[in-house]
């Protein structure tokens, strides 16, 4: 997760900066610099000031390379969220590794394109507009962005496990559960690294490498954590009290209790 997040800044600023959008790569800095939590803030905005250098000398290969990259690391990311999913639901088997990561690239472009949207939106959406208008579009931007990146979770929760997902609610539910612990982990560790007066002594140069694998790790389990409510509400709506691991018949079970639930008078037969 973080790598895909490096790659992806060092992809994007590149090619704004080879297409002759500076400015694109201060914006970036500067939101870098007042978002991301302490030490992995500096991470971040030394790999976009290489970009920047990247991309202003036209070295099109390297990013191209960079491109190529970022999808490969983004499709295994999502071939690895639909095992963890799995696991949750108590699915043993994936889906053939075709089709895993078929789906997994499809995943990137969809979900992954709509959570790196909402990105955008809270990120640089103060960018955008003038105005009455642009006053209007700073109250919105925030429902707005927080609501794609529950969509783009739900989406995930939706079509990455190798199961059937009757309990779209649910699934709703536990994006949104995701959204508040992803924003609650970013505070805590913002403020964390702001009064910490020993982790920069302690971890040195690799301090800023250490601090952004805390915040993808925290927020890996945030999406887990999310994911894990839904199932269980899922579990308890259809009459089963919980889904352990190794319970490789017990998620079809679960899906078919809910469909039954949602079906008492037996309009499907």
């Amino acid at each position: 997760m973080s790598l895909v997040l490096v790659q992806g800044l060092i992809v994007v600023v590149g090619i704004a900066a080879a297409a002759g959008s500076s400015g694109f790569g201060k914006v970036i800095l500067d939101t870098i610099e007042g978002a991301a939590p302490g030490p992995a803030g500096s991470l971040l905005t030394r790999a976009v000031k290489q970009a920047n250098t990247v991309g202003g000398h036209d070295r099109y290969i390297a990013l191209s390379v960079g491109l190529i990259g970022l999808l490969v690391t983004a499709t295994t990311s999502m071939g690895q969220l639909e095992r963890g999913l799995n696991r949750i639901y108590g699915v043993e088997l994936d889906r053939p590794f075709r089709e895993k990561y078929g789906r997994a690239l499809l995943l990137a472009f969809s979900a992954g394109l709509v959570i790196a949207t909402s990105f955008i939106l809270l990120a640089f959406g103060h960018q955008i507009g003038i105005g009455r208008v642009g006053s209007l579009w700073l109250l919105i931007r925030w429902p707005l962005g927080v609501g794609l990146l529950a969509i783009g979770l739900a989406i995930l929760f939706r079509w990455s496990p190798n199961r059937r997902q009757p309990g779209r609610a649910w699934l709703a539910f536990g994006a949104g559960i995701a959204v508040v612990l992803l924003s609650l982990v970013t505070v805590a560790l913002a403020l964390f690294f702001r009064l910490s007066s020993s982790f920069g002594d302690t971890y040195g140069p690799c301090a800023g490498v250490v601090a952004l694998q805390i915040w993808t790790f925290l927020s890996a389990i945030s999406i887990f954590y999310g994911a894990a409510v839904a199932a269980q509400l899922e579990g308890v709506r259809a009459g089963v009290p919980a889904i352990e691991p190794g319970m490789e018949h017990g998620a079809d079970e679960v899906a078919r209790a809910t469909e039954d639930s949602c079906d008492p008078v037996g309009l499907r037969a």
